[in-house]
């Protein structure tokens, strides 16, 4: 395709770290080799690795595009934040970097926002491996419901997404574009012209509930959310997760970060601190659990039982290095914070234009 730095664009892909690094190469090759709308691609490295790093550093010289790096790990909503500030197309899609796309996908995306006038428009976004045929996300809800009861209103959260884990043969013949409630950060276009009336993205919410927060304030900005099923990507999580990638990964699924996303997300809406908040608190740390303690786990040469036992002594010693890593993060990040200009590398081949 053209030098996308060469043309003229509505659109900006913002790709940021999601929960590992060891997918970098194979989503970024599915975007150059699947995408045949011009764009511009702004990416987003927060802390990888070095091979990780130089690899990227070679990709943005040889493709031409916009490349941010910090040594240090970033929640993604800074990570994308610190890409919006970069953007001046009328379009920016936010983008994992665990992600892989269809081709066409981008132009049914814009397609669908122009004929539309949507302010986000989603993909039907499928989950793990083989690619494009399990169903993560095709639309759903979200929003603040007030109820009443025992005379005291109460806040709560609407949070639903559709047909997850259906296969995509199974549901494909009965999905149109239509009007949702919910797109997800794993991949979405959204009209940059949304952010003068919300401003940015809340950095508050370190790891969750992030696209609950934004499609809430699109609504009451008046904005509309779609779904466009002709638009596929797969996202593909851990495990297996390389050595390199699982420091970021517990910082990135820490209990203090989802205890703190969930607290901003209550005072934000001033909701009620019901079932789903202690549902929530629970089980903190079920992501550990299930992409590194029990691939752990399952290749122990003992029984039922000594896996329980094993089960519970790792998680308990997770929980304390959870800690011991969050911990060591903020010292060394949050309390020293500097100015970004000085925290981060740009190799700019892009104009860009700072957001208010």
């Amino acid at each position: 395709m053209e030098n996308p730095s060469t043309i003229e664009t509505e659109v900006t892909i913002v790709v940021v770290p999601r929960e590992r690094f060891s997918y970098t190469q194979e989503s970024l090759e599915s975007i150059y080799e699947h995408t045949e709308y011009p764009f511009n691609l702004i990416y987003v490295d927060g802390g990888s690795p070095s091979h990780i790093k130089d690899y990227l550093a070679a990709q943005a010289i040889e493709k031409q595009f916009q490349l941010i790096r910090t040594e240090s790990y970033l929640c993604p909503n800074h990570a994308r934040n610190m890409g919006l500030r970069q953007v001046n197309t009328k379009y920016v899609v936010f983008m994992d970097n665990d992600v892989v796309v269809t081709s066409g996908w981008l132009d049914k995306l814009v397609e669908c926002a122009e004929e539309t006038g949507a302010t986000v428009v989603s993909p039907l976004v499928c989950q793990g491996l083989p690619i494009h045929t399990e169903v993560h996300c095709a639309g759903g809800e979200s929003g603040i419901v007030v109820e009443t009861k025992d005379n005291t209103p109460r806040r709560k959260i609407i949070e639903k997404i559709y047909k997850q884990g259906r296969k995509v043969a199974d549901v494909s013949p009965g999905l149109k574009r239509l009007k949702t409630g919910l797109a997800e950060f794993h991949c979405m276009i959204v009209r940059t012209e949304i952010f003068q009336k919300i401003g940015l993205l809340d950095e508050g919410l370190l790891n969750t509930k992030e696209h609950v927060d934004l499609c809430i304030q699109v609504v009451e900005n008046g904005g509309e959310i779609y779904l466009e099923p002709d638009s596929v990507v797969t996202y593909v999580p851990g495990p297996p997760l390389e050595s390199t990638d699982l420091h970021f990964y517990m910082l990135r699924w820490s209990d203090a970060w989802e205890l703190a996303s969930l607290q901003r997300l209550r005072d934000k809406w001033n909701l009620t601190e019901d079932e789903y908040f202690k549902r929530k608190y629970q089980r903190l740390g079920w992501r550990r659990n299930r992409t590194i303690i029990s691939p752990l786990t399952d290749k122990l040469p003992f029984g039922k039982l000594f896996g329980k036992v094993a089960t519970k002594i790792l998680s308990l010693m997770d929980k304390v290095l959870n800690n011991y890593l969050t911990s060591r993060y903020y010292k060394a990040n949050l309390q020293t914070r500097v100015s970004l200009t000085s925290t981060e590398t740009v190799n700019s081949s892009i104009p860009s234009n700072q957001l208010s």
